[in-house]
């Protein structure tokens, strides 16, 4: 028997317990042995907590128990959850987490240190909640040159859009409403400007490719600026509205950014709606598979970390872990990317015909239009809009 801990004993971590407890048989069958929860690191006391005889309040307790060999990080953020994930390491222990920002940020470093000192790290919940994503990414297809990776990596936006496009909700009130159910924060501004996407997007990027990108260095574009009025013009247009972070093979690395996007109808991601997530791999013998689950919440990210915890036990002798920045390289330049764009402006349409001639107009007013560009690279569009001297109210990829 091995003991394991769970750092953090919020949402996620009530639900690693509750998991790891409800299916102990079936997950010591997948470890090879039986696993026993030894301690759940706490900031306050919890008396009324089942749990409350394994709580603990100072890491050392857990770092020096030679008898834990796997830590749950499930904190969030990058303070004590970085300390802790790395002591856990130097002190033998192997680290799960679904902690997408400590990844993004510190994975790398933290999966060499993993190797060095001879146990897994693992991040399975990190994207797409309880959908099974990074596994089969690096492993069923593993016999794939990876093309691209692109998908609904945010519940909370996809809920926004969503009723934005079947109730024809303006975006203040789908927040609200948003927010209300509890899919959205008090303060929502990871979610709605896509920073909770970029780092995830920057997880696949470097999965798929090894080239382990800063977030801060994605292109992001949140839905902030989204109205009612664009996702019925984009319905007419045969499309909907999803924000998607992409990530892509090209000559020079690869290259990733978060942006909405006008989808067609007809593809499979149309009709991902609400809080789900679905995340499409192109590969080179496979084609495109796409994996669509529930991206968040409690039991669907216990279930991938209860996982990989079992995993870890499984793998003491031969320890896992992702092969991070295997190419060492960056992102490749923006311009190498273009695309068609829609865009709506707050500008005449002769303003509009003289910067963009080539444009495809879908509404116009004296005072505003919206139209579809020919393919263009990002700071070409901005460039063009910036001699527009029109103030762009929203910009999608089509």
């Amino acid at each position: 028997m091995t003991k394991y801990a769970i750092l953090g004993f919020g949402v996620v971590g009530t639900g690693v317990a509750e998991v790891m407890a409800a299916q102990r048989e079936k997950l010591a069958a997948a470890a090879g042995e039986d696993m026993e929860l030894g301690y759940i690191l706490v900031r306050r006391d919890m008396p009324d907590s089942p749990w409350k005889d394994k709580m603990v309040k100072d890491f050392a307790v857990i770092e020096n128990d030679p008898d834990v060999s796997v830590v749950a990080e499930v904190i969030g953020g990058v303070g004590p959850a970085y300390e802790y994930s790395r002591r856990a390491i130097l002190a033998g222990k192997s680290v799960v987490s679904s902690n997408k920002e400590l990844v993004a940020t510190h994975g790398l470093e933290l999966a060499k240190l993993a190797k060095e000192h001879g146990v897994s790290y693992l991040f399975e919940a990190s994207v797409g909640g309880g959908i099974p994503l990074l596994r089969p990414l690096s492993r069923c297809l593993a016999a794939n040159r990876i093309d691209e990776v692109y998908g609904i990596l945010n519940g909370t936006t996809n809920y926004i859009l969503t009723a934005m496009d079947a109730q024809g909700q303006d975006f203040a009130d789908a927040l609200k409403k948003a927010q209300e159910l509890g899919y959205a924060e008090a303060d929502p501004t990871a979610d709605v400007e896509g920073i909770d996407a970029c780092r995830k997007t920057a997880i696949l990027a470097d999965m798929s490719f090894g080239c382990n990108p800063d977030p801060a260095s994605i292109p992001t574009t949140g839905i902030t600026s989204v109205a009612a009025a664009d996702l019925e013009l984009a319905r007419s247009l045969g499309y909907t509205v999803k924000l998607l972070g992409r990530a892509m093979r090209t000559e020079n690395g690869c290259r990733a950014f978060v942006q909405p996007h006008l989808v067609p109808l007809t593809h499979t991601l149309a009709s991902v709606n609400g809080v789900m997530n679905a995340c499409a791999i192109r590969g080179s013998a496979v084609g495109e598979v796409i994996l669509c689950g529930p991206g968040a919440g409690r039991y669907p990210t216990a279930s991938a970390v209860a996982a990989d915890i079992a995993d870890a036990v499984r793998h003491r002798a031969a320890p896992v872990v992702p092969d991070l920045g295997a190419l060492g390289g960056k992102l490749a330049p923006e311009e190498e990317l273009a695309s068609p764009w829609y865009v709506r402006v707050c500008a005449k349409p002769d303003e509009v015909c003289a910067a963009f001639p080539e444009a495809q107009p879908v509404y116009g007013t004296t005072m505003e239009c919206a139209f579809l560009t020919e393919p263009m690279a990002r700071p070409a569009l901005m460039a063009r809009l910036a001699a527009l001297e029109a103030k762009a109210v929203w910009r999608v990829l089509a």
